[in-house]
């Protein structure tokens, strides 16, 4: 006779964004095998159960776009207080002197702070590859397994430098045939197609003022082929907008739909600076908006018209953006900047508490192409993130769901990846935070050294 796996209810939440599971989830293995109604009793016999009394239940967030390596050029001088593209000028001779040791640790803080706030599945948008980096997604793909987080990683790229008028120095680009080369070699290496992924892989050539049109079109083939994502930056900033109409021809998402991109395949970073037309295109096509509030409103670039955006079909999902235009990878905090930004441009029962959990749990899992996590319905993975209200920045707060945005929660209590607790009592389970703090910010010194060794030998 077989033995079956224990069952543990998640019992009596103070609070949950799912008001069919307000009395809680009963999770066996990996997955969600059943939702409690509020002050009943589970209709399956369980093994154990977890006081969430004191938590507001959530599905674990889903972050939609990063570069974890720039936790290492975090409020960097030289870069402050300039638009997109001055400041990426600025920031790209620091980042071309990345390596292998510098990108693991990178990865591994990024995804412990993403972890912490309540985060479960980590995407991630790398596409410096210097002389010195070489294997920037396989220290990814490790340290998650290591971690134990979902990571949806996107094998990215550069091919237009300075030279050919790009913006990226040409020590960081690569030629289109090693691109296309080592992104398949990701794909068959790491990328899992089963239900309950814990590592997925996309194609991201970085944006249209950084990569060739012969490469933005056969990684979309290549991607057909292989049956994954697309992912890149798009319509951030007017000056992106002229650039293509100088470049191309057209404004940035005709240059997209005539490469083959324009499906429901690809989601895209920012999404600002769409037209009325366009933002009908782009959800009849089912493509995807990460929406970034922080780096928007720390670079100026402008307000995502998500309200539209998801109207008209478009899958909206929430990103913290790079650490070096946010400067945080804290997607919790990340919920209620997209709260407070999206007021300035709607009405306040447009942008809700609900709609804003929404965006970072269903809308990121739908941008991501998954339908197994972002909520808590039976035979979704059980990834869970459960926030206590014990801080003064709470006491008074009358609605616990909304609490967690209007006071501000930045640090979940619990966090649950596939069934298996990663955080507990806030702390990251087998993490010591202090020695990794001490490895990254001697990473950082030494990155910045470097470009302060190598403007001098110039």
């Amino acid at each position: 006779m077989t033995s079956r796996s224990p069952i543990l209810w998640i019992r009596r939440p103070l609070a949950c964004s799912d008001a069919e599971a307000a009395g809680g989830v009963l999770v066996q293995d990996s997955r969600i095998i059943e939702k409690v109604a509020a002050g009943q009793q589970p209709r399956q016999a369980y093994d154990q159960s977890w006081d969430a009394s004191r938590h507001v239940l959530l599905p674990g967030l889903v972050n939609t776009h990063h570069h974890f390596y720039q936790t290492l050029t975090r409020a960097y001088t030289p870069a402050l207080n300039k638009p997109l593209f001055p400041w990426l000028t600025t920031l790209y001779d620091v980042w071309a002197g990345l390596d292998d040791e510098q990108m693991q640790i990178a990865s591994e803080l990024a995804m412990v702070e993403l972890l912490q706030s309540g985060c479960t599945t980590v995407a991630d948008h790398h596409y410096v590859f210097s002389g010195a980096l070489q294997h920037a997604i396989d220290c990814q793909a490790e340290t998650a397994q290591r971690l134990g987080v979902r990571a949806a990683l996107t094998r990215g790229s550069m091919s237009v430098g300075r030279d050919q008028g790009g913006l990226p120095p040409q020590s960081v680009v690569q030629d289109e045939q090693t691109i296309l080369d080592d992104s398949l070699r990701l794909i068959r290496q790491y990328h899992q197609r089963e239900d309950g992924a814990m590592i997925t892989l996309a194609l991201a050539p970085c944006s249209p003022f950084s990569v060739s049109r012969d490469l933005m079109s056969e990684s979309a083939k290549l991607a057909e082929r292989e049956d994954v994502r697309l992912h890149t930056h798009l319509a951030e900033t007017e000056d992106e907008t002229a650039y293509c109409e100088r470049l191309f021809g057209m404004r940035p998402l005709d240059y997209l739909d005539q490469q083959g991109w324009l499906s429901n395949r690809t989601w895209l970073a920012h999404g600002i600076h769409f037209n009325d037309e366009e933002i009908q295109r782009l959800g009849r096509a089912g493509t995807g908006i990460a929406h970034c509030p922080s780096s928007n409103m720390v670079l100026g670039s402008g307000l995502c018209r998500t309200i539209e955006l998801e109207a008209a079909g478009a899958p909206v999902g929430l990103a913290v953006d790079g650490s070096a235009s946010n400067d945080h990878s804290n997607l919790a905090q990340e919920m209620r900047q997209a709260l407070l930004l999206g007021r300035l441009r709607y009405e306040p029962g447009q942008v809700t508490h609900q709609a804003v959990i929404r965006w970072a749990t269903q809308g990121s899992a739908r941008c991501l192409g998954r339908e197994d996590i972002g909520g808590l319905n039976v035979g979704q993975q059980a990834d869970l993130a459960l926030f206590t209200l014990d801080e003064l920045r709470f006491s008074g707060a009358e609605n616990p769901l909304a609490a967690l945005l209007l006071c501000g929660a930045d640090r979940a209590d619990r966090v649950m990846v596939a069934g298996q607790w990663r955080v507990i009592d806030g702390q990251p389970c087998g993490i010591d935070l202090q020695d990794l703090m001490q490895r990254h910010q001697a990473a950082a010194r030494r990155l910045r050294d470097k470009m302060l060794d190598t403007a001098t030998t110039i």
